[in-house]
């Protein structure tokens, strides 16, 4: 079993929002956007991974060129919009569902 160290109390630990985009200092709201293009972006990749197809076969299948698919893999989210990455999944054979819950923050008016 191995055993825990303790903290050096010089390195400082800030806990996560639960949105790392926003922990890398993205605003409220590209971060919001950021994390639905993450997850989306994910769930293609591992369908991909689960049916063992190539990127040729995936470049032929999603309606893209190899190069775009060759980004995809490599997690270029800055290149997909949420709309791309639906019809991917949608051409995948994926309905995407989504749930909406609340903001803990609130709604603030100024």
């Amino acid at each position: 079993m191995a055993r825990k160290r303790p903290l050096d109390p010089k390195v400082r630990v800030t806990p996560s929002t639960g949105n790392v985009f926003r922990d890398l200092g993205f605003t409220d709201e590209d971060s919001a956007h950021l994390l639905v293009r993450s997850d989306l972006l994910i769930q293609v990749q591992k369908l991909i991974a689960t049916r063992r197809l190539t990127q040729v076969q995936v470049a032929k299948l999603l309606r893209v060129t190899q190069p775009r698919v060759s980004d995809l893999l490599r997690g270029r989210i800055d290149l997909f919009s949420t709309d791309t990455l639906l019809d991917m999944l949608a051409r995948l054979g994926v309905r995407v569902r989504f749930v909406l819950k609340p903001s803990r923050r609130g709604l603030k008016v100024a």
